[in-house]
C-alpha cells in the first residue's frame, strides 16, 4: 500500500500534468490572431505604417522625372463608438490627399454625423498639412479618434 504522502504527490502531478497541457493547447492554439478580446468594435484595421510607395509624375519636374508618392496608414485609434483610422498620400514631403478608412458607421447617428465631419476632416488636414485641425462640431470623438490616427500616420511618414 502506498501512504498518503505518495497518494497526494500522484494527485498533483496529475493536476500538473493537466494544466501543463491546457498551457501548451492555449500557446499552439489561440484564441484571438490579434492578441486581445474582440470587444464591440473589434475590427481587422490595416497595421499602421508605410503601406506602398508608387512612382508617380513629379508636379514641378514633368513626365520624365517621377516623384515618389507614399501611402501611410495611422494606427487605427479605438473610440468609444468605434476605431478611427487614417491613410495619408505624401508626395515630396507634402500630404496630397488623406482619407478616413475607418470610422464609426453602426447607427444611422454614426452615419449622419461622419457623413458631414469626414469631408471636413480631411480637408482641413490638406489645407493644414498637420494634425493641427479643427474638431468638427457635433463629431469631438471622430475628430478626436481621427487626429490621434492622423499624427501617427504623420509620424510613420516622417513629417511633422
Amino acid at each position: 500500500m502506498s501512504s498518503p504522502l505518495v497518494a497526494r504527490a500522484r494527485r498533483n502531478l496529475a493536476v500538473l500534468g493537466a494544466t501543463a497541457a491546457a498551457v501548451v493547447v492555449l500557446f499552439i492554439y489561440p484564441t484571438s490572431t490579434n492578441g486581445g478580446t474582440a470587444g464591440p468594435h473589434a475590427s481587422t484595421a490595416p497595421p499602421a505604417g508605410i503601406v506602398s510607395p508608387s512612382t508617380t509624375p513629379g508636379p514641378t519636374t514633368g513626365p520624365s522625372a517621377a516623384a515618389q508618392t507614399v501611402v501611410v496608414n495611422g494606427a487605427s485609434t479605438d473610440t468609444e463608438f468605434g476605431p478611427v483610422q487614417v491613410q495619408l498620400s505624401v508626395n515630396a514631403g507634402r500630404i496630397v490627399s488623406a482619407t478616413a478608412i475607418a470610422y464609426p458607421q453602426e447607427s444611422g447617428h454614426d452615419r449622419r454625423i461622419n457623413s458631414y465631419a469626414i469631408p471636413v476632416l480631411q480637408q482641413e488636414t490638406v489645407s493644414a498639412q498637420s494634425a493641427n485641425i479643427d474638431t468638427v462640431s457635433g463629431a469631438t470623438i471622430t475628430s478626436n479618434g481621427y487626429r490621434t490616427s492622423l499624427q501617427s500616420a504623420l509620424d510613420a511618414a516622417h513629417l511633422n
